[in-house]
């Protein structure tokens, strides 16, 4: 989009939100400006998200090899250089919006530059106690903490993508099935495009883990497209809203601000390995608990849908 049209239509910063509930405080206030400041320059300068995305990984793998010293001066340094890589993985959706640029290529790249900044940070982490004389274990404990980490994480976008999926229109394309994506990695060649069918194929097997870990959820939206083809009534849209409405709150902790918080807080002590442990323990008891509720709250729902 031209520089002089993003001037002229003088955007609101909530135009580039997904919706205002699935916001979390720090976001609103701190996140979002940012983002919305950037995204308004970096469409002046025509860049594209999936290049904001790619900036941001830059910034987080950096970050996270910053972690590997043994110096406050220097994991400070990656701490804002983290910041700086969040404020730009804000900026890339928040442009895409602005711009109009939303697509399921940039979707891909965003999610894997997210995965991609937390491998280094596990992996940097992981090496500075090995080069300290820590027992090889701390590999297990690091592999375990990154594999709770991916599956909270996955789990987290799912079920806030469902949510906008049902209660706003905004939401409806972003929330991909494996069988479409099947569908479009079979119509892709490998010698005529390797680089979109590789793209694919690493979201393909995101996806189908997002809907095996909530699979009454991913029944809720199959039959709701059946019934409603896309137009969900008011009704369930209601519904749905005030079951799933009080535990975003809860989802919110297993997104990235609450981990970035508690790893600057132990690095500041010099004690990141209980970062592993803050995965392991407290996020996968929440973890396993809002599954738990979710998929209840989608049984629920599905019961209501099922003809009398």
């Amino acid at each position: 989009m031209p520089a002089d049209v993003v001037h002229a239509a003088a955007p609101k910063i909530e135009s580039t939100f997904k919706a205002r509930e699935v916001e979390g405080i720090f976001d609103v206030y701190f996140y979002r400006p940012i983002g919305f400041w950037l995204a308004q320059v970096f469409a002046r300068l025509r860049m594209t998200p999936a290049g904001v995305s790619l900036l941001a990984g830059i910034f987080g793998v950096v970050a996270g090899h910053l972690y590997f010293y043994r110096d406050l001066s220097v994991n400070v340094a990656g701490m804002v250089l983290h910041v700086c890589a969040n404020a730009l993985d804000n900026a890339d959706g928040q442009l895409a919006r602005l711009t109009h640029r939303q697509s399921r290529e940039g979707r891909i790249v965003d999610s894997i530059a997210d995965h991609l900044v937390f491998v280094s940070v596990y992996l940097h982490l992981t090496l500075r106690y090995l080069f300290e004389g820590s027992s090889p274990a701390i590999c297990l404990l690091a592999l375990a903490a990154g594999v709770s980490h991916a599956l909270q994480g996955a789990a987290a976008d799912y079920y806030r993508n469902t949510y906008l999926y049902f209660v706003t229109a905004r939401g409806r394309t972003d929330l991909d099935s494996s069988s479409e994506l099947r569908s479009d990695y079979g119509k892709l060649t490998w010698r005529q495009a390797p680089w979109h069918k590789l793209l694919l194929a690493l979201y393909l097997n995101f996806t189908r883990q997002q809907e095996m870990l909530a699979p009454r959820l991913k029944m809720l939206r199959d039959v709701g497209a059946q019934l409603f083809h896309g137009e969900i009534p008011d009704s369930l849209r209601t519904r749905y809203r005030n079951l799933a409405r009080p535990m975003l709150k809860w989802w919110r902790l297993l997104m990235t601000n609450i981990r970035m918080l508690v790893l600057f807080a132990l690095l500041f002590i010099s004690q990141p390995v209980y970062y592993f442990w803050f995965e392991l323990i407290p996020l996968n008891l929440l973890f396993v608990y809002l599954v738990f509720r979710q998929e209840k709250m989608a049984g629920s729902l599905l019961k209501r849908l099922e003809p009398a």
